[in-house]
């Protein structure tokens, strides 16, 4: 299919998207976060080390393999990191600043470049790079041989990762805005799950066809603000089921094998979610922290201490939920009833990244691009 938005629509429609997120994020209104109470503790956490990369200034999506991570910096330089000791494995540029990445398989890295261009790199060498037609904000997914980018105005395309021949595109009706901010993008056994619109929409990775569609929010308001709906990148998966959160809207779970929705509940969240089986975790824009039943969506439990903290996607880790907060703290919270449990400072250069777990070592990115090692004491 071939959509009807012109290029020129394309960008003022995604620079217009910039704004609102900007608008829903810092406000004039926004009222001051409340005095945090004395750190407690009640989990022992000991940072392991640091490292450097790059200031991030882009909706970073940190790529774990095994014991090691990758990570990027916007001027398009990417890291790879021993997630135990922080020691540096590898190091390459894509040429060019970055606004989507990093995606990979443990051999094939991708990122896209501000002038539109997916760019594969492996073993610290570009192999290829190929103009899109659109901008892309989301880490390219690097699977079964391939690479897979979902455009900001909802296309998705993918490439052979060896030499970068695009094998097909699927375009999706225009929407007159689109989210400056990593969308929903991911594997589930032979069938490649992505974010189009409010739908959760299940893809055959061999030739792009849709397999099934599952609404999680629908559009809603009187403005083309209000009515934004997007599935933003950060998503829970136990075994089939797929839990996400719709931009500002709602939080639902959806059973990938068949594509019917298990449940869709209200959410004013901006980031994604995260899970454990009995419960699904996420931050919404005061900054509540909430919980809600894994089987049934109901409201398990709502942490208030972070209110007006502009807070990351959460991590599940042991007994905790870890999100980041725009001052640089990240906080751990338990998973039974949301009370804090420990708290770590950075640089104070805000959270730039959902934290992500990697060889028993948490492992958070500050936008003046410190790479935090936090290990259990």
């Amino acid at each position: 299919m071939k959509g009807g938005r012109t290029r020129g629509l394309t960008l003022a429609a995604t620079l217009l998207a910039a704004a609102v997120v900007a608008g829903c994020a810092t406000g004039s209104a926004r009222p001051q976060p409340a005095e945090l109470p004395p750190n407690v503790a009640l989990v022992g956490v000991r940072q392991a080390w640091l490292a450097r990369v790059p200031t991030v200034g882009f909706p970073l999506q940190v790529n774990v393999q095994g014991t090691q991570v990758t990570l990027a910096g916007s001027d398009g330089t990417l890291v790879t990191l021993d997630a135990a000791s922080g020691r540096e494995l590898g190091r390459a540029n894509a040429g060019a600043p970055l606004t989507g990445g990093v995606g990979s398989d443990g051999r094939v890295s991708a990122v896209v470049t501000r002038d539109n261009q997916v760019v594969a790199l492996e073993g610290g060498r570009e192999t290829w790079r190929r103009l899109l037609a659109t901008q892309s904000y989301t880490a390219p997914l690097v699977a079964g041989g391939r690479v897979f980018v979902l455009g900001a105005d909802r296309s998705l395309s993918a490439y052979d990762a060896r030499n970068g021949a695009r094998l097909w595109h699927l375009d999706r009706p225009a929407e007159p805005l689109v989210l400056r901010q990593a969308g929903m993008l991911q594997a589930v056994g032979n069938t490649l799950v992505a974010g189009l619109a409010g739908r959760m929409v299940g893809i055959d990775p061999d030739n792009g066809n849709v397999r099934w569609e599952a609404p999680l929010a629908a559009a809603r308001g009187t403005n083309d603000v209000e009515r934004l709906v997007d599935l933003v990148g950060g998503v829970s998966r136990q075994g089939n089921v797929l839990c996400a959160r719709a931009f500002q809207n709602a939080v639902g779970c959806v059973d990938a094998a068949s594509g019917n929705v298990r449940w869709t509940k209200s959410a004013s969240g901006a980031t994604g979610v995260a899970g454990d089986g009995e419960r699904v975790y996420g931050a919404e824009s005061d900054g509540r922290v909430l919980a809600w039943r894994a089987d049934t969506g109901d409201r398990a439990w709502s942490a208030e201490h972070l209110r007006w903290r502009r807070l990351t996607g959460p991590l599940v880790l042991g007994r905790s939920v870890v999100v980041g907060d725009d001052t640089g703290l990240v906080h751990l919270l338990s998973r039974e009833n949301g009370s804090p449990l420990n708290r770590m400072a950075t640089d104070g250069s805000g959270i730039a990244a959902t934290p992500v777990m990697a060889a028993n070592t948490l492992i958070v990115v500050t936008r003046n691009g410190a790479v935090y090692g936090f290990a259990p004491d």
